[in-house]
């Protein structure tokens, strides 16, 4: 199955602030273990991450470069891996069709692993963009409570996402737990 995960506040401890250093990202404890772990049960993994620090002159891609090959680095370590990586590099203002909650990292996604759908995956993320994008491209939504997940599931209780039920989980070990113990996941709304 494919697992296609958020990044920030789902692998890495996020408060809000962009990270614009290799030395400031952080995974959060056990999130690289959990992908590990995914990937070691036969799941495959990839990221859609939107990075508008990027437009902004906070970073360059070769700050994001370093990060994510320090997350792919300690991830290999586990014994795990990631298949791909796709990134928003742009403003939210910019119009473009990647930035989430819009379609356009999964379809890339998509494209670079050659599948025909993206039915019956799993999106893994902390944010309503992050569930609306995975539920537009018939995915699994599923929240974690780390990084913005708390405030997106009181948000869920006002307005649901169109469409998907949506599994929430403490955080990325606590849903690799579940995936991984074969009692399926439990579905909120």
């Amino acid at each position: 199955m494919l697992i296609i995960l958020d990044r920030d506040g789902v692998i890495n401890e996020y408060d809000g602030s962009y990270i614009c250093t290799v030395d400031d990202w952080h995974p959060i404890p056990g999130s690289i273990e959990a992908m590990a772990r995914l990937y070691k049960a036969g799941h495959r993994i990839a990221i859609a991450t939107n990075q508008s620090g990027i437009a902004r002159g906070f970073y360059g891609t070769d700050i994001l470069d370093g990060m994510h090959e320090k997350m792919t680095r300690l991830l290999a370590a586990e014994g795990g891996q990631v298949e791909f990586i796709a990134y928003c590099p742009h403003h939210p203002d910019d119009g473009c069709s990647c930035r989430k909650p819009l379609t356009g990292l999964l379809e890339q996604i998509q494209n670079h692993l050659q599948l025909d759908t993206l039915e019956g995956a799993i999106m893994v993320g902390d944010s309503r963009k992050d569930l609306e994008a995975g539920a537009a491209e018939n995915c699994q939504p599923v929240l974690v409570r780390t990084g913005n997940g708390k405030d997106t599931k009181r948000s869920l209780k006002a307005r649901a996402i169109p469409g998907a039920s949506v599994a929430i989980y403490d955080n990325l070990s606590a849903f690799a737990d579940a995936l991984l113990s074969g009692s399926g996941l439990e579905l909120v709304n």
